[in-house]
């Protein structure tokens, strides 16, 4: 297994083109064709971690954070960052960041707490991207035509809402002419052929269109497939930041801080508002997302859970009227390994994943 494999199944699920602009994720350090058989998952590659997956052999590490974001004007042992890429590449160690694709993707980190929560009806807060959807119609002969469908699914087509592998079939009669210079499945050259066909009609996203051509290409048995494209008037799915959604019960705002310290195993957290009353909508925003507590406000949201919540923040949510449960940057964040892990875990069965052991949480309360 090559390191391209990893990142080809990895941002399948997790779309690079996701991300912010401003952001700096994919493989930062290594090479895409290097083989690997362990693969290391931490928030955040520390000096500790990369000793930890020196220690332990490993060929790929994965952080949420990325490992450089600011441009480098210098590479030299001298600097702390400096010393950890010798390090990396003195013991062939490739080192991959997903950060806010992560945080935008479906079953991202977002996703991942309201599941914990046991939220229901659960939307997009910000939306930043919405897919543009199309239409393929291949046209394939009967003997042939489950191996298609199973290519387009393969990659993504026929999701329809809580739907998948949705498509349409029709029934005809396919005529073509080989020419001198065809290599046909069926045929011959210069005379005119019939055969029975069908018409498989599927939708795909955007993202996912090109490389679904590629596999249905791959598993048709013509020489020449023919397919149509339509683009759709249809709305996509919506991508964004963060996530809203409702409690299966309304319960006291105490009682829903004490859940999210348990589901997210985390110590300590700050909250701001009455520990006494009723809440029912909850909007999320994991790591850095305060600036986002007017939206869920107006969104109707009566807690927004979220991390770094500044001293201003606080109070102009007491002003609004929304509650804040602040987890901390790493306690709401920190369960991107738990993702990661299981994510690779059910997709690689004879790649060793390891969850990183050091703590890289820079804040201890005492």
């Amino acid at each position: 297994m090559y390191i391209r494999d990893i990142i080809k199944t990895f941002e399948n699920k997790y779309p690079k083109s996701l991300a912010y602009n401003w952001d700096n994720i994919g493989l930062i350090v290594g090479d895409e064709m290097s083989r690997v058989a362990k693969i290391l998952v931490t928030l955040e590659a520390t000096q500790a971690v990369i000793d930890e997956a020196v220690e332990n052999k490993v060929d790929l590490i994965i952080t949420h954070h990325p490992f450089i974001f600011k441009g480098l004007k210098k590479i030299n042992k001298s600097t702390t960052k400096g010393n950890d890429i010798y390090k990396l590449i003195k013991n062939n160690i490739s080192l991959y960041s997903a950060h806010t694709n992560f945080d935008i993707a479906y079953d991202g980190l977002n996703d991942e707490i309201a599941k914990r929560l046991d939220l229901k009806d659960v939307l997009v807060l910000d939306t930043t991207y919405e897919q543009k959807l199309y239409k393929i119609a291949v046209y394939v002969p009967a003997s042939h035509q489950e191996c298609i469908r199973k290519a387009m699914t393969d990659m993504g087509c026929g999701n329809i809402g809580n739907y998948s592998d949705c498509s349409f079939t029709f029934d005809g009669v396919g005529r073509f002419k080989p020419l001198n210079d065809s290599n046909p499945y069926i045929g011959t050259k210069n005379e005119i052929e019939t055969v029975k066909e069908v018409k498989i009609e599927s939708i795909c996203e955007e993202s996912n269109l090109s490389q679904a051509i590629n596999n249905i290409i791959n598993a048709h048995p013509y020489e020449e497939v023919a397919y149509d494209i339509y683009e759709l008037k249809n709305t996509g799915k919506k991508y964004g930041l963060g996530r809203i959604g409702e409690l299966q019960n309304s319960m006291k705002f105490k009682e829903l801080s004490v859940i999210v310290k348990q589901s997210l195993n985390i110590e300590n957290l700050r909250v701001t508002g009455n520990l006494e009353d009723y809440v029912n909508k909850i909007a999320i925003v994991s790591g850095s997302g305060a600036e986002f507590m007017t939206k869920a406000h107006s969104m109707g949201a009566d807690v927004l859970i979220t991390g770094d919540v500044k001293y201003h923040d606080a109070q102009n949510a007491l002003e609004l009227g929304i509650k804040i449960i602040d987890a901390g940057h790493f306690g709401s964040e920190n369960i991107f390994v738990d993702i990661v892990e299981q994510y690779l875990q059910n997709k690689f069965e004879n790649i060793e994943i390891l969850k990183s052991k050091s703590n890289i949480n820079p804040f201890v309360t005492i």
